[in-house]
């Protein structure tokens, strides 16, 4: 994940994420992780339409990749097999796949990080979304958020109170979404779509697709961000992980070079905290960049801003030795000025 700057950088002032100069300098990380984050979106809405994986409960068993997959017991409560041959049954049939796809998602977490975050989780390309539509309506990236000034550090960025109906809906929108999605990877999706359809669902659809859609619609709308960092057991994992090898890709921030962070002062704030979804400080020591999901926004944000100011960017992606050099507590025979 190399992150190249644009020909149109050039000579331009810092410019933070959401304004238009910020927005036509994307580079190819970006566009790149979008293209993941929708195909991954998709697969997780047709899934359960191709038996892909689901939990039926109308017929009592998962599918996996189209095949049915049961673990036995309903053979063990007919007296067809032994209470041994029943729990080999479950662990080979439940703990065993469970936990080669934990090994391989911790796998890729110790290496790169919160990978699955940043690059695919449904859920975190709704938290960014909605970011940025608060952000258009209210100034803020959230309600516990400090007010987004312009570059000249006089006024908050310009809002638009309008937004705040595109936001709501969106959020509504995307919560509903969720619920129905959700139900399908529980009954039969032809089912729940044909009975949302004509407008005749059962009583116990109803219930759930009510219920899911206010709890999604009030973390959206209040948690988001907040979900991710302290909720999500996947993330936390994944975290836990990443902060276990201190050789794990990092955000690197060039300690020599700190004073060059003044371009970003009369915006007073930094363009890299401004531009991170998680709300996190992307020059500090990896140990308090628990959460960060390995977006790149911050990389961007850093690159916009110092655009024209050789030898530019004060952020870049490090690993190995550049990765212990910067933690306090890890020791390195490499002597870096990245951090």
């Amino acid at each position: 994940m190399t992150v190249c700057a644009s020909k149109e950088v050039a000579g331009t002032a810092c410019s933070l994420p959401g304004d238009a100069a910020a927005r036509g300098m994307r580079n190819h990380t970006q566009r790149r992780r979008r293209v993941w984050q929708t195909g991954f979106f998709v697969l997780f809405v047709l899934a359960p339409w191709f038996d892909l994986f689901r939990y039926d409960l109308t017929v009592g068993h998962a599918w996996i990749l189209t095949f049915p997959w049961r673990l036995g017991l309903d053979e063990f409560s007919a007296g067809k097999i032994s209470a041994g041959q029943a729990a080999l049954q479950v662990v080979l049939r439940l703990f065993l796949p469970l936990l080669t796809i934990a090994g391989m998602l911790l796998g890729v977490a110790w290496l790169w990080g919160r990978l699955y975050c940043g690059w695919l989780c449904p859920h975190f390309s709704v938290v960014e979304t909605l970011n940025e539509l608060m952000r258009r309506a209210c100034g803020r990236f959230s309600f516990w958020d400090t007010p987004v000034h312009s570059m000249d550090g006089t006024s908050p960025r310009r809002q638009d109170a309008r937004w705040w109906l595109v936001l709501i809906l969106l959020t509504i929108g995307f919560a509903f979404t969720w619920a129905v999605v959700l139900l399908s990877y529980l009954l039969p999706p032809a089912e729940v779509y044909g009975h949302l359809w004509h407008g005749v669902l059962r009583r116990s659809e109803a219930l759930f697709l009510g219920a899911a859609t206010i709890v999604l619609s009030l973390e959206f709308f209040l948690g988001r961000h907040l979900f991710c960092r302290y909720a999500c057991a996947v993330g936390m994992f994944q975290s836990l992980a990443w902060i276990a090898n201190p050789n794990a890709m990092v955000v690197g921030f060039s300690r020599k070079r700190a004073s060059a962070c003044s371009v970003c002062v009369p915006a007073r704030a930094f363009a890299c905290e401004l531009a991170c979804p998680m709300r996190l400080k992307p020059r500090a020591l990896k140990r308090h960049m628990f959460a960060c999901t390995q977006c790149g926004k911050c990389l961007e944000a850093c690159q916009t801003a110092q655009s024209g100011r050789p030898p530019g960017t004060l952020l870049r992606w490090v690993d190995s030795d550049a990765a212990r050099a910067g933690e306090a507590g890890f020791t390195s025979s490499v002597r870096s000025d990245w951090r």
